[in-house]
């Protein structure tokens, strides 16, 4: 099977889920300008695409591989205190793996298997599954997204209020479950993926070109549709219409002129 939000628009159609790395300043508003976190989506908008149905036994072998990467943390801290290595970046990451982190990606592994890695959990309920303060789990989800073994996307929802207009309010963050690549050589061989085939990468060598060819032949409107969606997409949709239209336009405009030029001669 790893915050998200609207921005790398063109990863976020090639690989079907809208990512986005930028970081924001806790509390700054929406570009609603609802109260709501930035870097937010509305929820129920976007959710199929970023859930990922886990294979059979997936999530265990996940969690299996969190604890291997916190004994190797641990013995890469140890090695380092003593003199015995230096590390790097990747190796620093896994050292700031802590036993509240693998606690709360037990419980979300747990989420996965039980809700076909639909997983959304509050911050009131990983609190009350773990046992662990409100300070400690958003530490533990931090430290979880850095090292790769998760992407967070936060959320809004619309809500009923007095007055014109529409209402936001925050909602839970959704996760998707990743296996991180730096991790991988500090578990055993037998958990490890096994390689692709060569005619697999071909396969998807294609489909890749394929959907880059597929974007670029899209209109403003259908880009807009495909990479937004819900109410925002649909504003952006009629602006790029009318981006369209108006290329269309200037189209036809500079063919009758060249039509016009050919005449003369």
């Amino acid at each position: 099977m790893g915050i998200y939000a609207v921005g790398d628009t063109a990863r976020s159609v090639l690989s079907g889920v809208p990512v986005n790395t930028e970081k924001s300043r806790s509390g700054a508003k929406h570009r609603t300008g609802a109260p709501v976190r930035a870097g937010s989506l509305e929820a129920n908008t976007f959710e199929d695409t970023f859930f990922q149905v886990p294979s059979k036994g997936e999530p265990d072998r996940m969690l299996k591989m969190a604890e291997q990467a916190l004994d190797a943390g641990k013995k890469l801290l140890r090695e380092y205190k003593a003199g015995l290595r230096t590390l790097t970046a990747s190796e620093r990451l896994i050292t700031t793996l802590t036993a509240s982190a693998v606690r709360i990606y037990k419980e979300l592994t747990k989420l996965a298997r039980l809700c076909d890695g639909k997983i959304y959990p509050s911050y009131d309920h990983l609190v009350e599954a773990t046992g662990l303060g409100r300070s400690t789990v958003r530490r533990a989800l931090a430290v979880l997204e850095a090292i790769g073994f998760i992407i967070r996307q936060r959320r809004f929802k619309r809500i009923e209020a007095n007055g014109p207009g529409p209402r936001f309010k925050q909602t839970s963050n959704v996760y998707r479950l990743l296996t991180p690549k730096s991790v991988r050589r500090y578990t055993p061989r037998w958990m490890r993926a096994a390689p692709t085939p060569v005619d697999d990468d071909w396969r998807r060598s294609d489909e890749a070109e394929q959907v880059s060819a597929m974007v670029a032949s899209l209109s403003c409107k259908e880009f807009a549709e495909l990479a937004i969606g819900g109410a925002i997409g649909g504003v952006l949709a009629k602006l790029g219409a009318a981006i369209d239209n108006k290329d269309d336009r200037d189209r036809r405009a500079s063919a009758r002129a060249k039509a016009a030029i050919s005449c003369a001669f």
